[in-house]
């Protein structure tokens, strides 16, 4: 079983309940209450995901929105 708490303390941010971390290839985003995921690249496209289509959009727009607070 996946530790939420984990993922949620290594995270580099966290929005209405998903865990943003930087990976080598783009920003993992982790869904804190279902555990579905997905991968968003350096250029704001989708790698891979479990996500559904509606919060994989939803996801997406957060990161849109709120990428300048992982820029270093």
């Amino acid at each position: 079983m996946i530790d939420m708490k984990i993922i949620a303390d290594k995270a580099d941010m966290i929005i209405s309940g998903y865990a943003f971390s930087k990976i080598p290839y783009g920003i993992q985003a982790v869904n804190l209450q279902s555990s579905s995921a997905c991968v968003i690249g350096s250029d704001d496209t989708v790698i891979e995901s479990s996500m559904d289509d509606i919060e994989l959009e939803i996801v997406v727009d957060y990161f849109r929105r709120n990428k300048r607070f992982l820029e270093e």
